[in-house]
């Protein structure tokens, strides 16, 4: 947003007291006085950012998508959700919003949302670790390359995209991944798909398309319908074993730190352009003591025997094979992406994004997940009980 204040810094008046203080504001705000969330709300406060900016978010019947346009309508933005799930569509026009149900894989569908767009949100994603490469590619690569079209067609000022840290990991740990490390051949679908959509922003960005992408890495919170929800509902059969040593230590994002996130990188200035930052809470924890948290909370039984990651990984492959041959399986209890996540550490460096974006996780681990699970327990109190 600094460089979309520019012209507005240029032609302040001093004349009046309101103007004054107005420039006194904006003073403060070159001088980098005061942190980059401030100065972020001072510009949509003293500026009209937030009235003037027409904003779409894709994905928002989704996870991100969706708690982003409800942070962004609450703060007063001029804001267009669009997603694919009707019902989800008629929850977001009861709630005050505009919302278009829209296939972003579909040039035509995408062409009709943007109307005097300014600024677009890319959080639409299919983000599953199961399901056919076309359905994956129509999703995050084509649907992205549609987006990227339609904001170099109607000069689009800014554009946020989600991307995704799973292009980092195989089946191997991993600590304290920066953004420029070598990258594996993705292991799924979904990360393979997502690889080849940053291409698309690239392409865009190369085109005089300012793009700025984030990262975050295992996002949870209200209304997280992949990661927690997965996980409980195999806590529940009481079947679920510990992958691993039960040692490993993973990243968390809660949601409303990559919210922060999104925010910081819709004003952050013109270095940041064109960069990939990596999202997260910076507090790796022990994933299985989390676990054991949250079945004493939700009196869940606690997963007791204990699966070597070679053992767990060799099952998921055949039970992922058997499942490939039924016509339209649904997902498997255990794939190998599952096993990768619960029996190894992996972390980020997210030293790009404090310093650069000023990006600082403001809700703890600790925090986020008794917000989830107060939530969780009033969607689901049956839940409560063994």
């Amino acid at each position: 947003m600094g460089a979309l204040l520019a012209n507005t810094r240029e032609t302040v008046a001093v004349d009046t007291p309101a103007a004054f203080a107005t420039s006194f504001m904006l003073a403060i705000y070159n001088n980098y006085i005061i942190s980059r969330k401030t100065r972020f709300l001072i510009s949509i406060t003293i500026c009209g950012y937030n009235q003037q900016m027409k904003t779409l978010v894709t994905g928002a019947t989704g996870f991100v998508g969706g708690v982003l346009a409800h942070r962004l309508h609450t703060m007063g933005w001029d804001v267009t959700a669009i997603g694919r799930n009707p019902a989800k569509i008629n929850q977001l026009e009861d709630d005050g919003m505009r919302a278009i149900r829209a296939d972003i894989s579909k040039k035509d569908e995408v062409a009709a949302s943007f109307s005097d767009v300014e600024l677009v949100f890319h959080c639409a994603a299919l983000p599953s670790p199961w399901g056919g490469f076309e359905k994956f590619y129509q999703a995050n690569v084509i649907g992205t390359r549609n987006i990227v079209q339609a904001c170099l067609e109607n000069n689009v000022k800014r554009l946020v995209y989600i991307s995704t840290p799973s292009i980092y990991f195989d089946y191997d740990s991993r600590i304290g991944v920066k953004e420029n490390d070598p990258l594996p051949e993705p292991i799924s679908h979904y990360a393979h798909t997502k690889l080849l959509a940053e291409e698309e922003i690239d392409k865009g960005f190369a085109q005089g398309l300012a793009v700025v992408s984030i990262r975050p890495r295992a996002l949870f919170g209200e209304g997280d319908t992949v990661i927690f929800p997965r996980l409980l509902s195999r806590l529940k059969t009481g079947r679920l074993p510990i992958l691993g040593d039960g040692e490993n230590i993973v990243d968390l994002t809660y949601i409303q730190n990559v919210v922060d996130a999104l925010l910081l990188c819709a004003e952050s200035p013109a270095n940041t352009l064109g960069k990939k930052y990596n999202i997260s809470n910076g507090e790796p924890i022990k994933i299985w003591e989390l676990v054991s948290r949250i079945c004493d909370e939700l009196q869940l039984p606690h997963p007791k025997r204990k699966i070597s990651k070679r053992a767990a990984h060799t099952a998921a492959s055949v039970i992922e094979f058997l499942y490939s041959l039924i016509p339209y399986s649904p997902e498997p209890p255990l794939t190998r992406v599952t096993v990768s996540m619960l029996a190894n550490s992996t972390t980020l460096d997210i030293s790009a994004a404090k310093n650069e974006l000023g990006y600082h996780p403001n809700v703890s681990v600790e925090k986020g997940v008794q917000k989830f699970l107060k939530w969780w327990k009033e969607k689901n109190p049956s839940l409560r009980w063994r």
